[in-house]
């Protein structure tokens, strides 16, 4: 499957670089509104941009197993890819809680503490242009855990993978995949 190959392929090209050395771990930069990348900031920028292009999406839903696909137009883009914006780690509370890993076109961005629910985000960028974004949340209590993998690949695809745990509920899976078309 073609996702599968290209989470490979991010992870061996991750740590390839972290084991040639070519990724730098630094602290964050002090000073500016943002601390690191505006995840809000590019997304809100790309919903409008969607909203103006207004492509058909061929999405995917799935739920344990259950799939369902249609063609459809997005009507409110923000709406759609509000989860990508909610795993905005710019906030003054976080200024210093994730470390900064960059090379020659990827930037990586850690937690350091098992409290915060973005756990790492991923960017690849070429030309100071996003290519791709992969973002891992997690969120757990007594009563339920929830881990999520987020993807997003500009004027192409948007998936979204939801795995959670309810306490005497059971297991959910959920998959939402949005295909741009052109």
């Amino acid at each position: 499957m073609y996702w599968c190959r290209l989470k490979l392929l991010t992870v061996t090209a991750l740590a390839g670089c972290l084991l040639t050395g070519s990724l730098a771990c630094k602290p964050a930069e002090t000073g500016g509104s943002a601390q690191y990348f505006d995840i809000k900031g590019y997304f809100t920028a790309d919903t409008a941009r969607l909203k103006k292009l207004n492509p058909y999406v061929l999405k995917t839903v799935r739920h344990n197993g259950v799939t369902e696909t249609k063609k459809v137009k997005i009507e409110n883009w923000g709406q759609e890819l509000d989860t990508f914006i909610g795993a905005d780690i710019n906030r003054p509370a976080w200024k210093s809680s994730y470390t900064i890993a960059t090379g020659d076109s990827l930037l990586l961005y850690k937690a350091k503490t098992p409290e915060l629910k973005v756990r790492e985000i991923i960017i690849k960028k070429e030309n100071d242009k996003v290519k791709w974004m992969v973002i891992y949340i997690k969120t757990e209590n007594m009563l339920y855990k929830d881990v999520e993998k987020l993807s997003y690949y500009p004027d192409s695809l948007y998936l979204i993978e939801k795995d959670q745990h309810v306490k005497l509920m059971g297991n959910n899976h959920y998959r939402i995949q949005g295909v741009i078309q052109k």
